[in-house]
């Protein structure tokens, strides 16, 4: 099979266009910055970018050779002034015109950072802003320019612009392949055209693609391609039709993939598809197994808001236990900017007639209620429109309550919803699309929408005191006294009042869609086994929000899964917490915009619905299908271990969650010692019994046989967003941050369930 290399790099063609810039100049020959973690802790590192364009290396002037890196494509945001708690914190020794934060995408901690002069501030600031800006817009030949280019300056030890064999072998371990040296040197020489014994930019670029020569897709593409050197594009509409099951519109996209991958201008000339070309769609965003049509805002948003599932957070101002942990105004940012469209405020009397909002009775840190307004005020629409709900823990007295309504209001202004949308009292919830850019206030509220009562509520607890009244899963066991309520806090709650729950039987007679309640995940568990339908009932017309045990002191999560199965539609997570119930999180609200909101399946909104996750197939329009994943191959899986000599023996492992018939795992063999393009060629087979409730994760890991495997990177996508056909899954860290390039490539069919197979 013929090579073709299209690249031609003296320096990665995007670092080549950027190089010039004043700003990224002034990078590039490094600058002492104050590097400050707290109001004592503020110390000078020299910071620069190297030559790759992407690499910001720095470290302490009088270490010796030690020394810290990140990569810009770390790097989510550039903040100006003082716009962290530690940046205002020094707010009296900095001015704001020297400071500035680099805000981390996942949940790695921002750095805070102190240059000597304006202008030095605002290089720093633009050049970082547009250096995102360049990697964020790079298309798939830039990207791959950009990994080769990566990976001969990491190579490089000697910075002599060329690779001598013995360079290359290090490679080959930094790059997670165990490959004989036989073989290596083969495709060295190769390689070495010059017969110089050292291979310069050009002929590495050369050795690369030898590399990572994807004998898989290129047997793909000889099944269906005449010449068995390029794809006509009668050819590429036939794989887009038969195996990516496109239908009508394979013949129009066809000529869009061409334009858009091919790199050779003979290939493009014909109107025909190169194996380069085919190899860069199958690895785009197009190309993957995610439904790119999904990942818009896709689903109708004019339903009444219990009809949707909505990212919620618990405990949202920690960032670590809730024992010891930090409160933070940061915490909340990072929920929001996730797409979270519920936060917690845990609310209680400040000592100077302020209140503060910690994790009562706990060493976690305060921060004020006031301040975590105006932080909900500056993020609360940046990652979605559609509205963000306040979940009020309320602990306070009347007074320092009248004290937070003022600040409510105040801060918020227009965008808290303190009336009616027109006036009438309402049979049903108001839709995400009505609510648009409002902030809803979730607490206690004396009486109802349609009269005023007595200031003092004697029948209603908060989630607190819920689980103190005989919960074995609270903490504390005391029973509170039930809470008084200020009149101006109370008049701020409109859709969502909170109200002990009386039972299914009470709900359905007396309860208001704008009552709502909270229930600990064992109590929901319970209700799950005892009344499925009927929770599924409750949950067309009211909200539900479900939230972690007391006993999780290290904020672990449980399964959301099972929760939304329910219908319950603010299932409260850990956010600061990664792992496999995020995964599922994030796996949920991937799509439709990451907007927060996804509409439940038609049978979840029906109020006479008989669905029960425990007997799916009772309901109507039970139809089940079969998955079957052929998982092919992967491609250069991150390292677990950094040790120089280690490589990965990786397995692919596929999850299915939903209802409780369709919890199911299967798992490839382990292949040994192969990170960088392990072939499996096994196929792995399931039932799904409810799809519109199924989500579908893939988890590579590590093998060990004499421990725990180590987890290497896993996407979860919800099964209704699939791709069929030959696809690739794009991996994510524990973090929920891409990797790239890792990826694995699978071969997905889903068909209809007949009583004979």
């Amino acid at each position: 099979m013929k090579v073709e290399f299209t690249v031609k790099l003296k320096c990665s063609n995007w670092i080549c266009s950027i190089q010039d810039d004043p700003d990224v100049k002034v990078m590039i020959a490094g600058s002492t910055l104050r590097k400050v973690k707290s109001r004592s802790w503020k110390k000078q590192r020299h910071f620069r970018l190297l030559e790759d364009g992407l690499t910001i290396w720095y470290k302490s002037r009088w270490a010796g050779r030690g020394h810290s890196t990140f990569s810009v494509t770390e790097v989510e945001a550039v903040r100006e002034g003082h716009q962290s708690e530690v940046l205002l914190s020094i707010a009296e020794e900095f001015p704001a015109d020297l400071c500035f934060t680099l805000v981390f995408h996942g949940r790695q901690g921002n750095l805070d950072l102190v240059a000597d002069s304006p202008e030095e501030a605002q290089a720093w600031i633009r050049g970082v802003r547009k250096l995102i800006h360049k990697a964020q817009t790079m298309d798939e030949k830039e990207r791959l320019d950009q990994w080769v280019w990566d990976w001969f300056q990491k190579a490089d030890k000697n910075k002599d612009g060329k690779m001598n064999f013995k360079e290359v072998k290090k490679l080959l371990k930094m790059m997670n392949v165990d490959m004989n040296e036989e073989h290596a040197l083969h495709l060295f020489t190769m390689a070495d055209k010059s017969e110089s014994d050292s291979l310069e930019i050009e002929q590495f670029v050369y050795f690369y693609k030898m590399l990572t020569q994807r004998d898989e897709v290129w047997k793909v593409f000889q099944d269906y391609s005449g010449d068995g050197e390029k794809l006509m594009l009668e050819e590429l509409e036939n794989f887009l039709r038969m195996e990516q099951q496109e239908g009508e519109q394979s013949a129009q996209h066809a000529k869009e993939l061409i334009d858009r991958y091919e790199p050779s201008e003979t290939a493009l000339k014909q109107g025909a598809m190169s194996l380069d070309g085919f190899q860069m769609y199958l690895c785009s965003q197009e190309g993957s197994i995610f439904n790119p049509e999904h990942q818009n805002l896709y689903q109708d948003m004019s339903q009444p808001l219990s009809h949707y599932f909505i990212s919620s957070s618990h405990n949202t101002y920690l960032l670590e236990d809730q024992l010891r942990g930090q409160s933070s105004l940061e915490a909340y940012i990072q929920a929001l900017k996730r797409g979270c469209r519920c936060v917690e405020v845990d609310c209680w009397d400040g000592s100077d007639g302020e209140p503060v909002v910690y994790h009562g009775h706990t060493l976690t840190s305060k921060i004020l209620f006031k301040d975590v307004v105006s932080t909900v005020k500056e993020y609360a629409f940046k990652a979605s429109d559609f509205p963000v709900i306040l979940s009020l823990e309320n602990h306070c007295g009347v007074e320092q309550q009248t004290v937070m309504a003022r600040h409510l209001s105040q801060i918020l202004g227009d965008s808290l919803l303190t009336t009616l949308l027109d006036g009438q009292v309402p049979q049903q919830l108001p839709s995400p699309q009505e609510l648009k850019g409002k902030i809803l206030l979730k607490a206690k509220k004396i009486g109802g929408l349609e009269q005023c009562l007595d200031e003092t509520l004697t029948d209603e607890v908060s989630d607190d005191e819920e689980m103190a009244n005989g919960d074995p899963e609270s903490p504390c066991t005391e029973d509170p006294p039930a809470s008084k309520l200020s009149r101006e806090l109370s008049d701020l709650v409109v859709y969502c009042k909170s109200v002990h729950f009386h039972g299914f039987e009470h709900a359905r007679s007396h309860a208001k869609c704008y009552e709502m309640s909270s229930f600990s995940e064992s109590k929901a568990k319970k209700l799950v086994k005892e009344a499925g339908t009927d929770f599924v009932q409750y949950n067309t017309r009211q909200l539900s929000r479900i939230y972690p045990s007391g006993l999780r002191t290290d904020s672990s999560n449980y399964n959301p899964q099972e929760i939304w199965s329910m219908g319950c539609q603010i299932v409260a997570l850990n956010f600061q917490t990664a792992g496999l119930e995020m995964d599922l999180n994030d796996g949920l609200f991937r799509q439709n915009g990451c907007c927060g909101f996804v509409l439940k399946p038609e049978f979840m909104r029906d109020a006479t619905s008989q669905f029960s996750p425990e007997k799916p197939e009772g309901r109507q329009g039970y139809k089940p299908l079969r998955l079957s994943i052929q998982v092919i191959s992967g491609q250069q899986l991150p390292k677990v271990n950094q040790k120089e000599g280690s490589i990965v023996d990786p397995l692919v492992r596929v999850e299915i969650y939903g209802v409780p018939q369709d919890q199911a795992k299967e798992e490839t063999s382990h292949i040994n010692n192969n990170g960088f393009n392990p072939v499996w060629n096994e196929t792995l087979n399931f039932v799904i019994h409810t799809p519109e409730l199924a989500l579908v994760r893939f988890l590579v890991e590590d093998y060990d046989k004499a421990s725990r495997n180590d987890f290497i990177g896993q996407f979860t996508l919800p099964f209704t967003c699939i791709q069929a056909g030959y696809r690739h899954i794009h991996l994510l860290s524990k973090d929920g941050t891409v990797i790239p390039p890792s990826s694995l490539f699978v071969n997905i069919s889903i068909s209809e369930l007949t009583s004979g197979s």
